[in-house]
């Protein structure tokens, strides 16, 4: 089974001013397509591979040949994370939180500002290209790594994607801002 770069679920210009259309287009086709492609070439090299999901394959990678782990880890991270991030984004998003979401948020943080007020300072902390990711551990705390993408299970992705041109990503320039601030909340 190879895998498959998913469709963007709405226009490249949709989220625009915050996200311009050059930058999602970049970010999709080009950027996540070469975390498929690179997966891809290393499933390649042990077919076995394939029969696995990019969740079984992440959440065992002891299990992964040594000499494509870090491989799968990376860029199959980057797909996952990718595939998620288009999903929790969109043109009619945004907001606080409702539900079990919000419960657990407001449990961990006290509300949704301090959970953003954590997100924003591990992001803005990360050296480079790199996110801050919001997870749950063992179903109850809210924790913060901010190391690219070996965190393949996140909730929320507050990443700058600082290895874009400045000309195609303009907030890459400014972080804080686009993190303070961002176009989902």
């Amino acid at each position: 089974m190879a895998f498959e770069l998913p469709a963007l679920p709405y226009p490249f210009d949709a989220l625009d001013p915050h996200i311009d259309a050059q930058t999602m287009e970049i970010h999709h086709d080009r950027h996540h397509a070469t975390y498929v492609n690179n997966l891809n070439g290393a499933i390649g090299k042990h077919p076995e591979l394939g029969e696995k999901s990019i969740e079984e394959l992440l959440g065992d990678l002891n299990s992964v040949p040594e000499d494509v782990r870090t491989v799968v880890r990376n860029n199959g991270g980057g797909h996952l994370n990718h595939s998620i991030f288009w999903t929790i984004m969109g043109p009619d998003g945004g907001g606080e939180p409702s539900g079990r979401v919000a419960e657990v948020i407001n449990s961990a943080f006290d509300d949704f500002a301090g959970f953003k007020d954590a997100l924003s300072k591990a992001a803005v902390g990360q050296f480079g290209t790199g996110c801050g990711w919001a997870f749950l551990v063992g179903g109850k705390n809210c924790n913060f790594a901010t190391d690219d993408d070996a965190h393949p299970y996140c909730a929320v992705d507050s990443g700058v994607y600082e290895n874009q041109p400045a000309r195609a990503a303009p907030w890459s320039v400014r972080k804080p801002a686009y993190i303070i601030n961002p176009p989902v909340t």
